[in-house]
């Protein structure tokens, strides 16, 4: 299962591991709250999307969190799994008759490790293991003024699309997504 497999990358300075946790950690509630202060400080409250530690906790939602070689959480994302044939319920649900989305969430890297590889490393990973869960496409939702990220999932061939879901009609929603090669 992929839950239990951790994975390592050796990033550009930085050893990085990362695995599914849960959210209840200090280290990891720090990492959350830096998250929060980063979405208000660009945008008004009620444009900030963001899942709470409950939310992180409900079943279909995977925490994956990237440690530095000391074992200090520097990076996290979220995934949740969309629903199979319409599950309306589900963030990013699946239209009926359509592709096996999930959604991911809460990327954030502590500002001390930007720019070493952190987040590519977490978007592989999630990424595998959607891919291996039979999910055929992850989306997202980030803002215009989050320049950093708009260019980070570009470089990792994430395109952008009509808003979807709570994000339909928001000013300060971009979203984007992309399909899954299941090998």
């Amino acid at each position: 299962m992929p839950a239990a497999r951790p994975s390592s990358v050796a990033s550009a300075s930085i050893s990085i591991s990362i695995s599914i946790e849960p959210p209840r950690q200090p280290e990891v509630e720090r990492l959350l709250e830096g998250s929060t202060e980063y979405s208000r400080g660009l945008y008004p409250p009620e444009a900030c999307f963001l899942l709470d530690v409950s939310q992180l906790e409900r079943p279909g939602v995977h925490l994956y969190v990237a440690r530095d070689g000391d074992g200090a959480a520097v990076g996290i994302a979220a995934l949740v799994d969309g629903g199979v044939d319409g599950d309306a319920d589900a963030p990013g649900a699946t239209p009926p008759g359509r592709t096996k989305r999930g959604e991911l969430k809460r990327m954030f890297v502590d500002p001390a490790g930007r720019g070493l590889g952190v987040a590519g490393a977490l978007l592989a990973r999630i990424e595998a293991d959607a891919a291996e869960r039979g999910i055929d496409e992850i989306v997202l939702e980030t803002g215009p003024r989050h320049l950093p990220a708009l260019a980070l999932y570009e470089k990792h061939g994430y395109r952008r699309i009509e808003q979807f879901g709570p994000y339909v009609g928001e000013e300060f929603s971009v979203c984007l997504a992309k399909e899954l090669a299941r090998g």
